[in-house]
């Protein structure tokens, strides 16, 4: 299946057992201008069922995201959230009850401080939203990956959207605040921030709870390299510190985020290529920590 390139720098990634597909398809039905972009399966001889899906993107309401199963190895936490703004009541209300749907309310769909309507859900997959009524210029997107630290890591928040910013290009603070002297966190720690990273939203916040809810690699932020040099640059940045490299460019940051930095021809041909070629870029991306651009080029031209 041809497509067009994706110009979505970071994408969020999400690791599924084997309901991948199911997934795609529930989400791009409930949001509004959404659609699935592509969606390839494994193929046969691989490690996994060749009716589970290898390689899945999908776009809700211009925010894309990826998708895969690859066995039960992680399962989602609200460490990573997706926020979502409607501007109606209708548009909230019509997407909560899409979503509770065998799932769980972590914050019940009511009025709050912060907004007339506001709710976090967990899905039916695990996976966690936070949905407000808003004003969608006021965040830019109508779907923001929203990272919460939990445990060793709350308190980190403001440190950790300050070394985001000065990795990546084209990014800057949107805004911050703090819990106060009545909680729910301890005072003084960020109980939410927004802030870019190359023009992309995100948000990020210390847990309000003692509750441990570590990352995992269930969600990643897939980020899209134009070459060699930027591969190596955000390798080293977000490894140093207390990082952590993995395989297959996957690597954790000091705070346990699960990052995947990637070339821009990985993506291209996984989408386009030819398979037995692409079978051949496979076989040698999986061999590697941070990924090698003219070893993954050659592997496909050989």
């Amino acid at each position: 299946m041809k497509t067009k390139k994706n110009t979505q720098k970071i994408v969020p990634f999400l690791w599924f057992d084997d309901r991948a597909e199911e997934a795609m398809n529930f989400y791009t039905s409930i949001f509004p201008n959404s659609k699935i972009d592509f969606l390839n399966k494994w193929p046969e001889g691989s490690p996994f069922p060749s009716t589970t899906v290898q390689n899945g993107c999908f776009t809700l309401d211009g925010t894309t995201f990826h998708a895969f199963d690859a066995g039960p190895m992680f399962k989602f936490n609200p460490s990573i959230s997706f926020f979502v703004i409607f501007e109606t009541m209708e548009e909230i209300d019509s997407v909560w009850e899409q979503l509770i749907k065998g799932g769980e309310a972590m914050m019940a769909l009511d009025t709050y401080p912060w907004s007339e309507r506001y709710g976090w859900v967990t899905d039916r997959f695990g996976l966690s939203w936070q949905l407000m009524k808003g004003k969608l210029e006021d965040v830019g997107q109508r779907v923001t990956p929203l990272l919460m630290l939990s445990g060793e890591q709350r308190g980190n928040a403001e440190q950790a959207l300050n070394q985001y910013m000065s990795i990546f290009g084209d990014s800057s603070l949107d805004g911050i605040s703090r819990y106060g002297a009545n909680g729910p966190g301890p005072e003084g720690l960020v109980n939410h921030a927004q802030f870019k990273l190359e023009g992309q939203t995100f948000m990020v916040m210390d847990n309000g709870t003692e509750a441990e809810m570590p990352f995992n690699e269930a969600v990643s932020l897939y980020v899209n390299c134009k070459d060699q040099t930027e591969v190596d640059h955000l390798w080293e940045a977000l490894t140093k510190n207390g990082g952590s490299e993995s395989r297959c460019g996957w690597l954790k940051d000091r705070y346990g985020v699960s990052w995947q930095i990637v070339p821009e021809i990985v993506s291209e041909k996984l989408v386009n290529g030819e398979p037995h070629r692409v079978k051949q870029l496979m076989e040698a991306l999986w061999q590697m920590k941070k990924l090698d651009v003219s070893q993954l080029v050659a592997a496909y031209n050989q």
